[in-house]
């Protein structure tokens, strides 16, 4: 008895995902979730639900290796705007923090503040009418978040790395501390804990707290223990995107060298004005160290960068979460000593470089007092009020509790390109679904990447953009060639688009306008998107790491 209806989808052109493959003509029949049977136009025939796919390519289904989808896939589960790009798997617990492990309700307070400009902050209520089973935020351990989502079913299929940051809270705490040998090899067990529930490896943020604490040597120590796991890799963002952002890679680049352990540069990008066209520095440094390590990186298709306001503080400020930055917020002479760092000196949440309010486009506010000014630059909300710039930031901050997210117009686009040319790029959207105010690569990445650069630039050949986005990312995570590719025996997530139409639609202006061109999106064999529409389908499962290394369904 089959667990899906079949499938038969006739006359597509398929663009298999992998490396140097080539388009061609054919049918694909898909029965049970899985890809049965590839032929020639017409040599199948079966019993089956009939996709004339005439005049589109059929690839596989994108894999985002860098979300921010933690609570989405909870309190949206349709999960629009990634289905509409054709994304079928996502990587979460990125950036060194997210909801899970966590041991007592107050962490998972002060996680859930830190980083509700992300994600938001939904209450149990809010999600009632998805949630089965355990509440929102119940969870504790890593597997019983992948459970939750399970559970409840997810529109796309999820893996998940451990946060290095809710390791240094759980054993060290939310300050500055030097970490003692007992601390770290409590980080250990914690860590060996979450890959023991299917974590697919160790993800950091250098720039926000606690993870930012953490010296080279403690990393190093996690990095030890985690390269044990076949296949598993570390996923750092790293301590500077700006000044000193070349020796910033380096650091996590010798990490890789010196422990053994592959290393993901996550959103490897260089920003701001003193990093134009310094790219092919970082590029070398990679293919140096790729003699001797796995080094592997991911990008998304944008200039500018995107995360909370409040992560332009000092990390001084930020230091025992939440709770103690607000009060810090509240001290005058404090506040001074804040804008010094931010304004004058450059701090390390600016990465290094003193923060041009001119380039932080402010994004979805919580408090009413704060209306209208999402959408708008911090300088010019500032010079419409008669205001200083930096009193716009504190109100913003204090108002919304460090709710707020930002984007920041620092990118250079010969980096971008030169970056994404890269054979081992592959695509991350680190795209922040919450609120109104977006940054467009939440709607855009994947539909900008196969219309914009490789279609409307050539940059990169279509095929070879494809493979960007499927095969590459599938065998970083271990999926590889159950997923990933487009072949007999593989799973059936699958991506029906027209190449010549396909492209990102949203903009600074209006962010969440969908892709067009995107016609089909298959997961696990069930139709997500039909005609360009979201079907409600939640046919995603979480993926989990195994002892042999690879990556499978729970229970497969």
């Amino acid at each position: 008895m089959t667990t899906n209806p079949s499938i038969l989808i006739k006359n597509g052109t398929v663009v298999n995902g992998e490396e140097g493959a080539q388009p061609y003509a054919a049918d694909i029949l898909v029965v049970d979730g899985v890809i049965d049977k590839i032929g020639v136009p017409g040599f199948i025939t079966a019993d089956a639900k009939v996709i004339d796919a005439t005049g589109l390519y059929v690839s596989p289904g994108f894999i985002d290796m860098h979300a921010h989808s933690d609570l989405y896939l909870l309190s949206h589960p349709v999960h629009a705007p990634k289905i509409t790009q054709g994304v079928t798997t996502e990587v979460v617990g990125q950036d060194g923090i997210s909801y899970a492990p966590v041991q007592t309700t107050e962490q998972m307070d002060a996680i859930r503040a830190q980083i509700a400009g992300w994600n938001g902050n939904p209450s149990d209520e809010e999600c009632a009418t998805t949630l089965k089973g355990v509440g929102m935020f119940a969870w504790r351990t890593l597997g019983e978040y992948l459970d939750t989502l399970d559970r409840n079913r997810t529109a796309t299929n999820v893996a998940m790395l451990v946060p290095q940051g809710n390791l240094r809270l759980l054993a060290v705490g939310l300050y500055d501390d030097v970490a003692t040998p007992e601390q770290i090899a409590e980080q250990i067990r914690l860590l060996k804990a979450a890959m023991a529930d299917g974590a697919v490896g160790m993800s950091s943020g250098l720039t926000y707290t606690p993870g930012m604490y953490a010296s080279t040597s403690e990393l190093g120590a996690l990095c030890r223990a985690l390269a044990e796991y076949p296949g598993a890799y570390y996923a750092p963002h790293h301590r500077s995107y700006g000044a000193k952002a070349i020796e910033a890679y380096a650091e996590m680049i010798g990490l890789g060298e010196e422990t053994g352990c592959p290393v993901h540069l996550t959103h490897a990008t260089l920003n701001f004005a003193e990093n134009k066209g310094r790219a092919p520095e970082l590029l070398a440094m990679v293919d140096t160290a790729r003699k001797s390590a796995d080094i592997t990186l991911d990008t998304y298709p944008y200039l500018p960068g995107c995360t909370t306001l409040a992560a332009l503080l000092p990390s001084w400020a930020s230091a025992g979460g939440p709770v103690e930055t607000l009060k810090r917020l509240e001290d005058a002479v404090t506040r001074e000593k804040i804008r010094i760092a931010v304004e004058v000196t450059g701090c390390d949440g600016g990465h290094g470089i003193p923060t041009n309010w001119d380039e932080i486009e402010i994004g979805s506010t919580i408090h009413p007092d704060l209306d209208g000014w999402a959408g708008r630059r911090v300088g010019e909300v500032a010079g419409s009020l008669v205001r200083a710039p930096i009193e716009i930031f504190f109100e913003i901050l204090r108002k919304d509790k460090l709710a707020t997210s930002c984007l920041m117009h620092i990118g250079n686009e010969e980096n971008v390109q030169a970056i994404m040319q890269h054979p081992v790029h592959m695509g991350g959207s680190d795209a922040i679904l919450h609120g109104k105010s977006l940054h467009p690569r939440a709607w855009g990445t994947f539909p900008r990447y196969l219309g914009h650069y490789s279609r409307d630039l050539g940059l990169i050949p279509l095929p070879e953009m494809v493979a960007h986005l499927t095969s590459r990312p599938a065998k970083r995570l271990g999926v590889f060639p159950s997923r990933g590719v487009v072949r007999e025996g593989s799973a059936a997530d699958l991506v029906l688009f027209d190449p010549a139409v396909v492209k990102d639609m949203s903009t600074h202006a209006e962010p969440c306008l969908p892709a067009i061109g995107v016609q089909y999106v298959f997961v696990n064999g069930v139709c997500a998107l039909a005609e360009g529409k979201p079907t409600g389908a939640r046919a995603g499962h979480t993926l989990r790491r195994r002892a042999d290394g690879t990556v499978t369904p729970r229970g497969v």
